[in-house]
């Protein structure tokens, strides 16, 4: 028997590996295995050049567990190692340069699997001791066993194996015993080694007799060895695809398409990637592409690995030329990973591209559940804006499909203003909105349905790319105003026969602490609309994108706010004029008579006042002004007072305004019965 010591000068090396590690325990069986998958292919390589003369047709892993002796073993039969190749491999390789190492990853858990050969030393994560029993395809090789307890001392001795190639077993400690769990073991098989390129055989197949699971014979391989994305697209059919996305995932719905990626230059990469379909709330799980390195799981935590909206892709990626490290950081620093996420950047763009090209009636079909995803895209990676403007679609509310330059196209001569600025009228909801659609619809314009919840930032993003084109929702104003083809000639109230009438209508709206309304007052014509709400563009759309990221802005806390057009030119408007009138006529003339005395008085004192410094104006005039304004500002009370009173009183104002809320979907509850009864009382 030979002892020794492990090549390495720094005592603390076990300590940090089992400290470090220990939060990502369950990767030493990955590393193990693949260890032993990778010695099993070299091993046939070897025979497929004719260096080795035995028979590789059995090549497989085998994960066996004896809860009784507390281990686990991972045995293969690749091509094995001599004593010197151990003292070589494991003695020495894995640890050169081991100060550096630990004074570079010490603090990063993650750094440590994949780098400096340390995979096998994953191991003692888990063990108090592990034993390596190897014999080497070389002819006439000794078996040996290499032993260490988690110390640099070593043993090594010879042994009796009949078989070429090596078990690692793995005495587990008190602290790792949850792994003598069978069920636990085969959770970590399947996540991390269900698509090894090499059969890995754990336990045997079981069957249910007398009320209870019984091995079987049968071996129990938990890999599929040659996994769709290794096959050539042209051997593949769609149901395969279908197929191994159900293997994938279970209980997902059914991906609405899949891009299979095999790029062999500037480097290595193969995977299938799927189109999941998406709701409309956003509510997505990412986490759901898989990467892998030779077919060995990496992670599904792919956020920084790729472009982010590309998170929102399910499947599976697979590349040599990614280290076998689940250093999320690492991954994210490394040049060609960098590479990797923009090529798949390019080739989803091109994919989407071509399926709109090919079929562009299945793509529109799809476009509901797919929009998110682009829409996603386009806001986070301007070269996939760029190359996804070729297969943007806009949906009407006819139902029909349009990419950006056809939509620009239809509307162009019927919905530019009068500053040539390009209109696009659009809703988010066709029913709340559909009084306003269909005035928009008499008018000749189309309307767009961007109802989603990126839909705002993506308008945003439009109109900052092209200057000319704006986006208005067909709530936002009165219909004539929506697309001002020229000024208006209509003849609007005065300033002041606004501020007379507005009390009037301000004392119907409704009472509520998230709302306040404007009354406007504009000439609409006796056909139109007695009262007509809408919201200001800007100002809903800029609340719309404060909720979409969580409130988080000065919007998002303020009080929506509506603008209540009152239509001068209606009958039934002017109705409650001609009874505001007959009511309060007198005694609004007499406070006008009044307020105009006043102000007179005012205009006086001001005017008095001019050219001389405060010091020279008498303190008798001071004291009359504060007196008159503050007189003229009681008048002024009062007559807002008493218009103010008259429209509480007055039903048919209050039936106008719940008649607009009513067309905005906004009249619920007990305002609405009581607009039901009113309604009654009125037609009687």
């Amino acid at each position: 028997m030979q002892t020794g010591k492990i090549g390495v000068t720094s005592e603390n090396l076990f300590p940090i590996i089992k400290k470090f590690l220990y939060s990502d325990h369950d990767i030493f069986l990955r590393e193990i295995v693949s260890n032993a998958v990778d010695a099993t292919q070299k091993l046939k390589t070897l025979a497929s050049k004719g260096e080795y003369k035995g028979d590789v047709s059995a090549a497989r892993v085998e994960v066996k567990l004896d809860k009784d002796a507390k281990t686990i073993t991972v045995s293969d039969n690749g091509i094995g190692m001599t004593a010197e190749e151990i003292e070589k491999y494991i003695n020495q390789i894995a640890f050169s340069g081991a100060n550096e190492f630990l004074e570079k990853y010490k603090d990063d858990a993650n750094a440590i699997i994949g780098h400096f050969g340390l995979g096998f030393y994953s191991s003692f994560m888990v063990s108090e001791r592990v034993d390596v029993i190897t014999k080497s395809h070389k002819e006439g090789s000794q078996a040996v066993k290499w032993s260490c307890d988690g110390n640099p001392e070593f043993t090594i001795e010879d042994v009796e194996k009949e078989d070429v190639g090596t078990d690692i077993v793995m005495h587990i400690n008190e602290d790792s015993k949850e792994f003598l769990e069978e069920n636990k073991l085969g959770e970590i098989l399947n996540r991390y080694c269900k698509f090894l390129p090499i059969p890995v055989i754990y336990g045997k197949k079981k069957d249910w007799k007398d009320g209870q699971q019984v091995d079987t014979d049968e071996d129990n391989q938990i890999n599929e060895t040659e996994p769709a994305w290794t096959k050539m697209p042209a051997d593949l059919k769609d149901e395969d695809y279908k197929n191994f996305y159900r293997q994938l995932y279970p209980m997902g719905d059914e991906p609405l398409f899949n891009i299979h990626l095999n790029v062999d230059y500037p480097f290595t990469l193969t995977g299938i990637l799927y189109f999941p379909k998406i709701k409309n709330n956003f509510e997505v799980q990412k986490n759901k592409i898989q990467l892998y390195s030779n077919q060995v799981f990496v992670t599904d935590s792919v956020e920084g690995i790729v472009p982010e909206f590309l998170t929102l892709l399910h499947g599976v990626l697979d590349s040599p030329d990614i280290p076998l490290n689940v250093s999320r950081s690492y991954l994210q620093s490394d040049s060609n990973v960098k590479k990797i996420s923009s090529h798949i950047n390019k080739k989803v763009a091109d994919r989407l591209n071509q399926i709109f090209k090919d079929n562009r009636e299945d793509f529109e079909k799809k476009w509901d559940d797919l929009k998110i995803f682009i829409e996603y895209g386009m806001l986070t990676e301007e070269k996939f804006y760029d190359r996804a403007m070729n297969f943007f679609m806009f949906k009407n509310v006819e139902g029909k499909y349009f990419t950006y330059e056809e939509y620009e196209k239809l509307i162009k001569d019927n919905q530019t203003d009068k500053d040539k600025n390009l209109i696009y009228l659009y809703t988010t909801n066709t029913e709340e909105q559909y009084s306003f659609i269909e005035a928009a619809k008499d008018k000749g314009y189309d309307i767009l349905v961007l109802d989603d919840v990126l839909a705002p930032h993506l308008i945003n993003k439009f109109e900052q790319k092209q200057s000319d084109k704006r986006f208005v929702r067909v709530d936002s104003d009165v219909v004539e105003n929506l697309i001002k083809k020229e000024d208006s000639a209509k003849e609007e109230l005065s300033w002041e026969q606004k501020q007379d009438l507005s009390p009037v209508f301000q004392a119907v709206c409704p009472e509520n602490k998230d709302l306040s309304f404007i009354v406007d007052f504009q000439d609409l014509g006796e056909a139109g609309a007695p009262m007509v709400i809408t919201r200001s563009e800007f100002m809903r759309r800029m609340k719309d994108m404060s909720a979409a990221q969580g409130g988080m802005s000065m919007y998002g806390d303020m009080p929506e706010s509506l603008n209540l057009v009152v239509n001068t030119s209606h009958p039934l408007v002017k109705k409650v004029l001609e009874s505001k009138d007959k009511k309060l006529g007198s005694q609004l003339e007499k406070i006008g008579t009044e307020i105009a005395a006043q102000k007179e008085e005012v205009s006086a004192l001001e005017k008095a006042k001019e050219g001389k410094k405060e010091e020279e104006v008498p303190q008798s005039d001071k004291e009359k002004l504060d007196e008159l304004n503050s007189k003229l500002a009681e008048l002024e009370e009062a007559k807002r007072n008493k218009l103010s009173d008259f429209g509480k009183k007055n039903k048919l104002a209050k039936q106008m305004v719940d008649l607009a809320l009513l067309a905005n979907g906004m009249l619920k509850g007990a305002d609405l019965d009581k607009f039901v009864k009113r309604s009654v009382e009125l037609i009687k």
